[in-house]
């Protein structure tokens, strides 16, 4: 029986892609008699078929040799496109990530969008959404990831934008979809050259390609540079990591989405990619500096934040910037284990923080507090998601923080000290966060802030239980070192570097010290509040730059391509007034003129060869 879905295993994307076309007739204007939440109960089966399907296929791949299931699509003129699928234990245990997260997300939607009419739009989106992340995950061809990349950018300007009424949602969809495009462009160069290099999109192919092939360092290294820029804004990292923080105003049940597995579609590709990187010292020394600087630099933005949503976005681009720090070191399975520990942590994070926002009148984290004691189901599970997602020994991220920098210990000391310092950094800033929100005694804003409804609690407890036995799954699945010959050293310095973001965020948020709490310098309080000023910068430099180029642009084509096409037009007219009165109406008299213009013109054409004969002649 786990042979046959195995064998069907490309039909997942299907069932979601199917789901998205059936929610559809319920926008405004097709269906009204109903209303429009058949749309999602019936996203919701085809998610819950999809995921079934992955987990029933799943056994069939364990400890078995990848497949590869061919799909031709268009061959002509000497170009042959197949799209290529692998069918793997990892791109399986993906699916049902996808899947799985997607059908809580979708039920917590019910409850969240129970007032809202736009399900139509907003589940379909969501269903185009799980067919694209579906189809990313078993996709074996570079060509075909950059189109589905594609699709997914699409996606995220359309859901973000799902509530195109308010000013910030339109500037935040508009944002999110432009620096995409700005990494996506450079992505495709990269794309169209390597394959002039090697020949291949498939990636077991650029594999074997890259394991022997003799290249140009400086060509391969600009190739390589080319596709990092796609991953780097799918990841939100320095420079394109503006988007995640405003993409935060669109609905809460795509953040849930967008911040634990969209952010990691590029991530994939990064990984998959990572034995061509490994042609360019460069290449691979910038993956590690953007992560770096990244995950520190989103790590001290997060504590200064007080929006209930970012302080959470800039938490997941710090945790993307390990993963490029893994990429970079030639660590996929640590890399492959970040991504998994964290897509479940931030989930439930987002599910938590979403139930406060659905039903507070602010998203300031400064004017609530003493939540505990009314939403004690949202508390637990924030800090499920906060041990989760720190160096907490056995939850899941514990061991995929010591597998990156166990393998960092012996050859790269300092990565291992950006790895504690970012673990602190996190276990602060979400210490922080709790104890503002959950924390003190209730405030105005929070006096009347009770429990969720069932349908968003219910999705946050079963995402609580998969965080806590994580660990177990992946014993069972033997993807867990032994403790007897685990590095202790390492082990401690994650656990104290937990143990003390934790309690030193605890003593200053949970504590009697009067809030708000102030950085003895203003200066770099504002530093970090304001994102390091990098809108600024954008504004002083790219925007600037665009705007001024649009200006030239725009002079260009309205004084010199506007007064070329005008001057001929008003020389043909003139020319036209003046010849009517030369007009005789001899037919021979025009042929006379016509002639004479062919052969003026023909001597004009031919000249440059008078002149050779005529040098011939002389000499």
């Amino acid at each position: 029986m786990a042979q046959y879905f195995l064998d069907t295993v490309w039909l997942i994307p299907i069932y979601a892609l199917i789901g998205g076309l059936l929610a559809i007739p319920w926008s405004p204007g097709i269906i009204r008699k109903t209303g429009p939440r058949p749309a999602g109960y019936v996203n919701v089966v085809m998610t819950f078929l999809s995921f079934s399907h992955a987990v029933l296929a799943f056994p069939a791949t364990w400890n078995y040799p990848p497949q590869e299931v061919f799909i031709r699509w268009l061959s002509t003129a000497g170009l042959d496109l197949t799209i290529n699928l692998e069918i793997s234990a990892v791109s399986v245990g993906a699916l049902i990530v996808i899947t799985g997260l997607n059908f809580l997300a979708q039920i917590f939607a019910i409850g969240y969008m129970e007032m809202d009419w736009g399900w139509g739009r907003f589940f379909s989106l969501l269903g185009l959404f799980e067919a694209g992340l579906c189809a990313l995950a078993l996709c074996n061809d570079l060509f075909f990831s950059y189109v589905i990349l594609e699709i997914l950018t699409l996606g995220t300007y359309l859901l973000v934008g799902l509530w195109f009424s308010q000013p910030l949602v339109v500037t935040g969809a508009r944002d999110a979809f432009l620096t995409k495009r700005v990494g996506d462009l450079f992505l495709l160069m990269g794309v169209l050259g390597l394959w002039t290099l090697s020949g291949t999109w498939n990636y077991a192919e650029l594999a074997e390609w890259a394991a022997t092939a003799n290249v140009d360092p400086t060509i391969i290294t600009l190739v390589c540079l080319g596709l990092i820029a796609g991953p780097m804004g799918k990841c939100a990292q320095f420079p394109l990591h503006l988007w995640l923080d405003e993409a935060m105003e669109g609905p809460v049940p795509s953040t849930i989405l967008r911040s634990s597995v969209v952010v990691a579609s590029g991530a994939y590709v990064l990984i998959k990619l990572q034995p061509v990187f490994s042609l360019s010292p460069v290449a691979s020394s910038t993956i590690v500096a953007i992560g770096a600087v990244t995950a520190i630099g989103a790590s001290l933005i997060a504590i200064a934040q007080i929006d209930i949503k970012r302080c959470l976005s800039y938490s997941v681009s710090a945790y993307m910037g390990l993963v490029f720090i893994a990429v970079g070191t030639q660590q996929d399975e640590a890399a492959l284990l970040l991504v998994l520990t964290h897509a479940l942590a931030s989930a439930l994070l987002v599910m938590s923080t979403g139930g406060i926002v659905w039903n507070s009148i602010t998203q300031d984290i400064t004017q609530l507090g003493g939540l505990w004691s009314r939403r004690p189901i949202s508390g637990l599970a924030f800090i499920v998601g906060t041990l989760g997602l720190i160096g907490f020994p056995p939850l899941g991220s514990f061991w995929a923080l010591f597998k990156l920098a166990d393998g960092l210990w012996t050859t790269q000391p300092i990565l291992v000290g950006i790895v504690i310092v970012v673990n602190a950094l996190t276990a602060f800033s979400l210490t922080r966060e709790f104890g503002l929100i959950f924390g003190g005694k209730p405030k105005q804003m929070s006096e009347r802030c009770p429990e969720a409804l069932w349908l968003m609690v219910l999705p946050m407890m079963i995402l609580s239980g998969f965080v806590l036995h994580l660990p177990l799954v992946l014993q069972s699945l033997s993807l867990l070192p032994d403790w007897a010959t685990l590095n202790k050293d390492v082990a401690l310095l994650l656990i104290w570097s937990s143990i003390f973001g934790c309690s030193l965020s605890s003593v200053i948020y949970l504590g009697n010290i009067p809030k708000p709490i102030r950085l003895p310098w203003q200066g770099l309080q504002d530093l970090l509040a304001y994102d390091f000023y990098t809108p600024k910068l954008y504004k002083i430099t790219i925007i600037f730059g665009v705007a001024q180029l649009s200006k030239f642009a725009d002079m260009l084509d309205r004084f010199v391509v506007d007064g070329i096409v005008n001057f001929v037009g008003l020389f043909s007219l003139l020319g036209g007034e003046g010849l009517k009165y030369s007009n005789n109406g001899q037919t021979q008299f025009y042929a006379l003129t016509v002639l004479l213009g062919v052969g003026f013109l023909g001597a004009c054409v031919t000249w440059p060869f008078w002149g050779i004969q005529l040098i011939d002649l002389i000499f």
